[in-house]
């Protein structure tokens, strides 16, 4: 296994595709994932954060959807999730690249 940083910074920042293509957050990760979780060391332990930090995006947006007729709480939670979508990616990219363990916070395990 080799070190590899810069590798684990960009699969966190490609979770940002989706901010251009409108879609991909979840699949480049993965893709990254699971063709470097036996090369790079920290890949795996990464790589299941990031997976989990998606899906679980997914679900709350799930949630929204109906939240929208009670009072249009599902917009809120819409545009907080875009934030949180945007924001963690980079604080997380910018503590792997500095050493630090990152974490996702409000993330489900699905992949442990």
């Amino acid at each position: 296994m080799r070190q590899d940083k810069q590798l684990l910074v960009i699969t966190h920042l490609s979770q940002l595709v989706t901010l251009i293509t409108g879609f991909g957050s979840l699949l480049i990760p993965l893709i990254l994932w699971v063709t470097q979780k036996e090369r790079v060391f920290g890949m795996d332990e990464e790589g299941k954060k990031i997976i989990n930090f998606q899906i679980s995006l997914i679900v709350y947006c799930i949630i929204c959807v109906p939240l929208i007729l009670v009072f249009g709480l599902g917009l809120l939670g819409f545009l907080v999730l875009g934030l949180v979508s945007v924001i963690f990616p980079v604080i997380n990219a910018i503590k792997v690249s500095n050493g630090e363990t990152p974490r996702y916070p409000l993330s489900f395990n699905f992949i442990s």
